[in-house]
């Protein structure tokens, strides 16, 4: 913390701080983090999906060995790789028939990038359509079609021709595409900002839209992809057959940066149209020996293990679990989620008393109640989770795909207690906890 606070993000660490999560952690196994004191920590944010493998699994970590050993003669940079084509013909295998290549990155953002650019060639047009409250990533390209001011305060001018939609309305994408000039739609298929999940039949509407506007879809399964929705890709449960999806954080099983653009050949060869476009776009590090073999030993543990059925079945039972919460607590509106992607909302109670308690902790910075839920488990259960979002009262949890049983029923039962406390202690322990939050957040901004 010390040289996070010299050298890195200092206010960073101050909200680590202020919430009680500055722990000397040294060790993770599966779905564990494990502290210097030998604390184990049920993991339930798994690096913001990276971990969906959990903490350093042997089969991976044995494969990255192998590698590292062979002295393989990685990024030729004028050559092709081995390794990178049998992981891009592996994705491939798994992915809807719609997609033909692969274009590797670094990460989801780089993914994101490379899909408005190949977009934009493809399609002859330069408008991209996204959807608010949606998250692509953080750089400027990516940024540009993202629908959350936080983020994008103070950093534009953003790129031209970037417009926002709201989330599953069939009829304002349908306005915006009929203007004819819109390259691409991008949209996660479950937005991981507050975990919303589409209107029924929403996806393959919008793809319908697309199809007969001429313009692309494309899907970010950055953090929905690879089996944590119950399914390879989270599209699946739509039937959809995008043009382009991204993939990300956990194509690597947590050891090295990694990010793939699937995309159909029409995509491709409207890019890559000409021997001396054939470098038109790419990135010195996408496709290297040691993140494909990452990747390849990550599907492998994904299909060996059975982790996509395990992810469906175990947040089938999370949900069975988690929502008679909305009947049996006043302050929970609504419990969410497919597969191992998870989140609970909260609401003000209808009392006034406690009513007043909970203005008086939003006033002080709207969404903080959710980190009277967040602190406690982390504090009082060791369970690691996140708040949704900025201005959020959602709290979300994204377990491993390795995470047991006992481990889901363990967290039901935690947050089951948590929530417990904030209702009948809102006068006392929490609302001085939530007021103590908010004073402690004005004095580190």
């Amino acid at each position: 913390m010390a040289l996070n606070q010299r050298h890195l993000n200092p206010k960073l660490g101050r909200v680590v701080q202020t919430l009680g999560f500055d722990r000397d952690w040294v060790t993770g196994r599966g779905a564990y983090l494990v502290d210097r004191d030998g604390t184990e920590y049920l993991d339930f944010l798994s690096g913001y999906g990276v971990f969906s493998l959990g903490r350093n699994h042997p089969y991976v970590k044995a494969q990255l060995q192998q590698v590292l050993a062979a002295d393989t003669p990685s990024l030729p940079q004028l050559g092709v790789s081995t390794l990178a084509g049998v992981l891009g013909e592996e994705l491939l295998r798994r992915a809807p028939e719609s997609l033909d290549a692969v274009l590797f990155t670094n990460s989801g953002t780089e993914s994101v990038e490379a899909a408005i650019k190949l977009a934009r060639a493809a399609q002859g047009r330069a408008r991209i359509l996204y959807c608010e409250r949606g998250f692509h990533g953080l750089t400027m390209g990516s940024l540009s079609v993202n629908g959350n001011d936080e983020f994008r305060e103070r950093f534009g001018p953003f790129l031209p021709g970037c417009d926002p939609v709201p989330f599953g309305d069939l009829a304002g994408l349908e306005r915006e595409l009929a203007k004819g000039d819109v390259a691409a739609f991008i949209v996660e298929p479950i937005q991981g900002k507050g975990v919303f999940l589409p209107p029924q039949g929403y996806l393959a509407d919008a793809q319908d839209l697309c199809r007969r506007a001429g313009a692309l879809l494309v899907l970010d399964e950055v953090q929905t992809g690879l089996g944590r929705t119950g399914r390879f890709l989270a599209l699946e449960h739509w039937g959809v057959q995008p043009d382009m999806v991204t993939v990300a954080k956990a194509l690597s099983g947590g050891y090295v940066p990694i990010g793939a653009l699937l995309a159909s050949r029409h995509v491709f060869d409207s890019t890559f149209d000409s021997l001396e476009r054939s470098v038109i776009h790419g990135n010195t590090f996408g496709g290297g020996d040691l993140a494909a073999a990452a990747g390849l030993a990550t599907l492998a543990v994904i299909d060996h293990e059975g982790l996509t059925a395990q992810a469906e079945r175990l947040g089938d039972l999370l949900l069975e679990l988690t929502k008679p919460l909305t009947e049996e607590f006043e302050i929970v509106r609504e419990v969410r989620g497919r597969g191992m992607i998870w989140a609970i909302e909260l609401g003000s109670p209808s009392g006034r008393a406690a009513r007043k308690v909970w203005e008086a902790v939003e006033r002080r910075q709207p969404g903080l109640f959710a980190q009277m839920v967040t602190v406690p488990l982390f504090h009082e259960h060791h369970i690691l989770t996140q708040v949704a979002g900025h201005h959020m009262n959602v709290v979300k949890a994204l377990p491993p795909l390795v995470t047991s049983e006992a481990d889901v029923r363990r967290f039901s039962a935690a947050l089951k207690d948590v929530l417990r406390g904030v209702e009948e202690h809102l006068f006392r322990s929490y609302a001085s906890l939530g007021l103590e939050l908010g004073r402690r957040s004005f004095a580190a901004r």
